[in-house]
């Protein structure tokens, strides 16, 4: 039996504990330009890592347009549940634009069509 020792060594390795990564720190805000029509644009990927960013601050009310641009070809995330539950197709590497208000209080969130991916809009205090 030569191969027992072999699954005993492979079962350990896959026991043993992984080292602990230090803490990254948090990203950026959201890079944003503004258009001619006075509202502020903020670029997403929509990607194998899901969205970036996927927090959006914003002054309660105000009214951001979101930029998503799918760059991983996967079904989920081929589409987008707004924060009013519409479903948006987004075509690989072409930008679909979505206007969202953010909340007087508290987060709007958006998702994937499989609602393994989310992001939310949140309001600043």
């Amino acid at each position: 039996m030569r191969l027992t020792p072999l699954l005993v060594v492979l079962a350990l390795a896959a026991c043993t504990k992984k080292e602990d990564k230090p803490a990254v720190a948090a990203p950026p805000p959201a890079a944003a330009t503004v258009g001619g029509d006075g509202l502020r644009r903020i670029a997403i990927d929509a990607s194998d890592k899901g969205y970036t960013p996927d927090r959006i601050p914003g002054k309660a009310g105000e009214k951001l347009v979101l930029v998503f641009t799918r760059t991983f070809q996967a079904d989920c995330i081929s589409q987008l549940k707004t924060p009013d539950g519409k479903l948006v197709p987004l075509p690989m590497n072409k930008p679909v634009e979505v206007t969202v208000t953010v909340p007087q209080t508290g987060e709007v969130g958006f998702a994937c069509g499989m609602d393994m991916f989310h992001g939310v809009v949140v309001a600043e205090k």
